[in-house]
């Protein structure tokens, strides 16, 4: 395990959600600092706000693959097309690693969103009924090898 995947790691057990643990793990290597890190990637914690979509840790994935792509912006078209076409690989190898899917609720085993956007307490129980720890370590992992 990396440097960076090991402060992924600790930035959630500190209580910072999948997204800012695995966003703020690279932020610094893109010259963003760590408040701006943090309030950037805040709202895609828990599938978007606890909505249970797209996984958070994911999210934070994406976000450091358009800040590591250098494809010339001025190409709106041309761009997206190298983006995304990244992302779907970033999301292949997310799958792999964490039970074929990349939507919160499904890796969380739930049916729907949350019906509260309160964070769920950082408990013993928490730690043994969530894999989110494990998905932040993956998806920081994946960063690691793509940023290389």
């Amino acid at each position: 395990m990396g440097r960076r995947t090991e402060k992924a790691v600790e930035l959630f057990g500190k209580g910072y959600n999948c997204s800012q643990a695995v966003f703020c793990a690279f932020a610094d290597k893109f010259g963003i600092d760590d408040e701006t890190a943090k309030r950037l990637s805040i709202g895609f914690g828990g599938g978007f706000g606890r909505l249970r979509e797209v996984c958070g840790a994911f999210s934070g994935c994406t976000l450091l693959i358009g800040l590591a792509d250098d494809t010339d912006l001025s190409d709106a078209a041309e761009a997206k097309k190298e983006v995304y076409k990244k992302v779907r690989e970033i999301k292949e190898e997310f799958e792999k690693r964490n039970e074929c899917s990349f939507i919160c609720r499904d890796l969380l085993g739930m049916d729907g969103p949350s019906e509260s956007h309160v964070p769920a307490e950082r408990n013993e129980h928490y730690k043994k009924t969530r894999p989110c720890e494990e998905i932040v370590r993956n998806a920081a992992m994946i960063m690691e090898e793509y940023l290389k």
